[in-house]
């Protein structure tokens, strides 16, 4: 049942991106592939965002709750979902995303283990409504199937593997395990008075109390390097078309993500221009009659100055 509805839909996506594109290069293939579902999961990713966003901006509120809550945790747990209905915020909502990558992940790598271990799967596990162009080429000859990066890239062969060393395959692992770690730099709040978990844990042995927050927030700090370090890891051992998927998928969510907080700013600083507008038209109207005439009288001068 898993290959009906997963793997085989996301291997025959590949294969029709594969057959369309000009040249038929899979490293190409596996580019675009990565592009489109990036693009199709934006709704989810946007809103995963904006959670993750309204998450941290929450954190000064939570930090009250535990204070009024006086060590009693369930009147703090209590409080806190009363708040998160309040603010209309999903504490899980961030897992979305991760149930949605995840079977496309697996999906991917066991579509494309497949190819590997037999080329000629690209015309046996793909549907027949795909047997046209390409496809009809290489179900008469499948030597012309070419499993390469541009020609640069062999993406059947591991980074480490039987014949020692890849380069080229070992380059993509690498940089996949980077922009992994900008990526999730970029949604790490930054605070000059962060500690680390270790001497949070150390004082906290010494008899102060930790604050869950702070706990929570230094775990975070953590993942910075833990995901990245499996990224990498792994991609040593897997076929480089994963590690290109790792990279290229980063790549595009670094730029999604770059776009939502972009727009939050500028959000912000509209929110921030209405509220001064406000507050002058409201100080104005507090202003004798006579003092209003003059202040505008003011401003008129001001004007007419400037214009010369």
């Amino acid at each position: 049942m898993f290959t009906t509805i997963i793997i085989q839909p996301i291997f025959n996506l590949l294969v029709l991106i594969y057959n369309l594109i000009p040249g038929h290069n899979f490293g190409l293939a596996i580019i675009v592939f990565t592009v489109v579902v990036r693009l199709l999961m934006w709704p989810l990713v946007k809103k995963q965002l904006h959670h993750a966003k309204a998450m941290r901006d929450l954190a000064p509120e939570l930090k009250k709750i535990k204070a009024a809550a006086g060590g009693d945790r369930q009147k703090e747990s209590k409080m806190t979902m009363e708040l998160y209905k309040e603010r209309e915020i999903n504490p899980f909502a961030s897992l979305g995303i991760v149930l949605v990558q995840a079977p496309i992940l697996i999906g991917l790598y066991l579509g494309l283990q497949r190819l590997i271990k037999d080329p000629n799967e690209i015309i046996i596990f793909s549907y027949s409504f795909l047997h046209f162009g390409w496809l009809d080429t290489l179900a008469t000859n499948i030597h012309q199937f070419d499993s390469s990066l541009f020609g640069v890239v062999d993406l059947t062969r591991t980074a480490l593997g039987p014949k020692g060393t890849y380069w080229p395959a070992l380059v993509i692992v690498v940089l996949s395990a980077i922009v992994q770690f900008i990526q999730s730099k970029q949604l790490m709040p930054a605070s000059k008075d962060a500690r680390s978990l270790k001497k949070i844990l150390s004082e906290a042995g010494q008899g102060k109390k930790a604050e869950q927050g702070e706990v929570n927030a230094a775990v975070g700090r953590g993942t910075l390097f833990l995901i990245p370090f499996f990224v990498f890891i792994f991609g040593l051992h897997f076929a480089a078309a994963l590690p290109l998927y790792w990279l290229v998928s980063s790549a595009v969510a670094l730029v999604q993500q770059s776009k939502i907080l972009k727009e939050d700013v500028v959000e912000a600083k509209a929110v921030a221009t209405n509220a001064a507008v406000v507050v002058s038209r409201t100080s104005d109207k507090a202003l004798p009659t006579g003092q209003q005439a003059k202040t505008k009288k003011h401003s008129a001068k001001k004007h007419k100055r400037r214009r010369r």
